[in-house]
This record gives C-alpha cells, structure tokens and sequence, in this order.
C-alpha cells in the first residue's frame, strides 16, 4: 500500500506554515539551545557532507554549513516548498556557497548524498512512517556514516508544550486526525519520545551503535505573558486542539486565553516566559557492509 503524504505537506506548507513565520524568532532562537549543545558534545567536523533533515527555515542547515567550511557542503532538505523557498533566501543572504536546499518527501524520495552525517533537530517527529524515512536516510549515507536526531523526551519532561496542552484538553473536546478533514502535523512533537521505540526503529531501519544522551534547558516561549498564550493558541499540541476543533474551539477561545495565561504565569520571569524542556540526542551508525534493501 502506498501511503499519500500529501495532507501533511499540505499543512506545512499553509497553516502551520504561516504559524511559523508568526513565531519565527521565538521558534529558531528557542529551539536553537539544543541543536547549540548537542553541537557542543559533539562537533561538527570541517570539510565533511551532512543531510540537514527537516531543515524548515534552514537555520540549521546555515550553522552546519559553516562549521563544515568551504571544504565541505550540508544539504537541507524538507517537505514543504514553502520552508525551503525562505532556508535558501537565508542561506543567499549569508552568503553560504556550500549550503543547498531539496523538496522531498524524506519517507519515499532520493536524497542525493553520499553524506557523512544526516542530522536533523526536530525534524523527524512528524513522519507518518518514520521507519521508511530512518531507511531512506540511511540509503544517502556513507558506509559507517552517522545519523544524529535530537528529538523531544515525553510530555511530561517538556512543560514549554504540555502545560499548556494539559490546560486546553481541560476546555476543548479533542478531535483526533481521524475525525476531520482538516490538515494536520502528523503524529506530533512527541512520537519519538520512547528511547525503546527509536532504537528499534533504527535497528530495524539497519542502524547500528545507537545511543541516548538526555539534554535538559529552558525555552523562551514569549518575551511576555501575552506573547505566550498567542504562541500556546497557535503552535504545539494545544494549539493544535483549538484549531482542529473548529467552530467550537473559536466559540471557547476567550475561555482557553484566559486559562492559558494563568497556567502560564508560573513561568514568567523578569526578561520572558520561560518554561523547561528535555530531549534526546540520538545517534546512530550506517553499518560499513549496510543491506542496501
């Protein structure tokens, strides 16, 4: 059976899209901490070819093409026309020769490469079916290339969404994919939060040398409280909720605002909203002699 992706890439190229861009700063410089530090732990080696996986704005696919150098290139790489169109004006505008971009569906489409990494920050949680896309990947890499995700731990360890969705569940009647014909994200932030889960979606995908490293930091999720509850209404689970509900989560919009902003106030401090949050770093080896099935 052949599986059509085309209600996913629909939403990241319109809705979510536009949320996004909405949110833009608050996203890239948030999210940012994680790929920061896991850069830290493990850096990037000059002049070597990396798949940027689920690159959305590109600015990922930037930080890496520089710490590779001229020597090297980093390929971003999305589903969404709509992301990839503004990663390539931003990697124009910094003047990045060895960054380029790619439309493909990550599950079923040819990747280009051979790469010596595929990396990908929160980019891999949305596939419908991520063991085709882990297999996909691993097809574009070197024999005994890495694969490196960073990837949400379960809700409760990542207040910075939950509390907010644990708030809005309590207010609006919850429409799951199935149920509307609206477009969705796909099955979500946090499907990849079970470490046993991914390790079998690796090793069945025919990785090797998969490990685990827990990173834990807070994230601005708005320079004030109203900031905060706009960004809970719009992105995440919860605003997710609200949206699919249609009609019914407008009506009780007001209600879920006000709800939002007194669950959100435990975290505001004097410079933000700031909230925790906790991933996976996830890494992975394409073994040298890889069944290329």
């Amino acid at each position: 059976m052949t599986y059509e992706n085309s209600i996913i890439v629909e939403a990241w190229n319109t809705v979510l899209f536009d949320k996004f861009v909405r949110f833009r700063s608050i996203l890239t410089d948030g999210l940012r901490g994680h790929s920061d530090a896991c850069f830290e732990r493990d850096p990037i080696r000059a002049g070597i070819r990396v798949l940027d996986v689920g690159c959305g704005f590109g600015d990922t696919t930037c930080e890496l093409a520089r710490a590779v150098g001229d020597h090297g290139h980093t390929t971003g790489v999305d589903c969404a026309e709509n992301f990839i169109r503004e990663a390539r004006l931003g990697a124009s505008s910094r003047s990045l020769k060895n960054a380029s971009f790619l439309v493909a569906d990550v599950q079923r489409e040819a990747l280009g490469g051979p790469y010596d990494i595929a990396f990908s920050r929160f980019g891999t949680m949305f596939f419908a079916l991520p063991g085709a896309a882990l297999r996909n990947v691993r097809r574009s890499l070197v024999p005994g290339g890495k694969i490196k995700l960073i990837v949400w731990r379960r809700r409760e360890d990542n207040p910075w969404l939950f509390a907010a969705e644990r708030c809005v569940r309590e207010l609006v009647p919850v429409v799951s994919h199935d149920e509307t014909d609206q477009v969705h994200c796909g099955p979500g932030p946090f499907s990849m939060a079970g470490p046993d889960l991914v390790s079998d979606l690796l090793s069945s995908a025919g990785y090797t040398q998969i490990s685990f490293e827990r990173c834990d930091l807070d994230i601005c999720i708005g320079r004030d409280l109203d900031e905060a509850v706009e960004f809970a209404m719009a992105l995440g689970p919860a605003g997710e909720i609200v949206r699919l509900a249609g009609d019914e989560g407008v009506r009780r919009t007001p209600t879920v605002m006000a709800a939002l902003r007194e669950t959100l106030t435990q975290f505001a401090r004097k410079d933000g909203v700031w909230a925790p949050s906790s991933t996976w770093f996830v890494s992975a080896t394409n073994p040298a002699f890889p069944d290329r099935t």
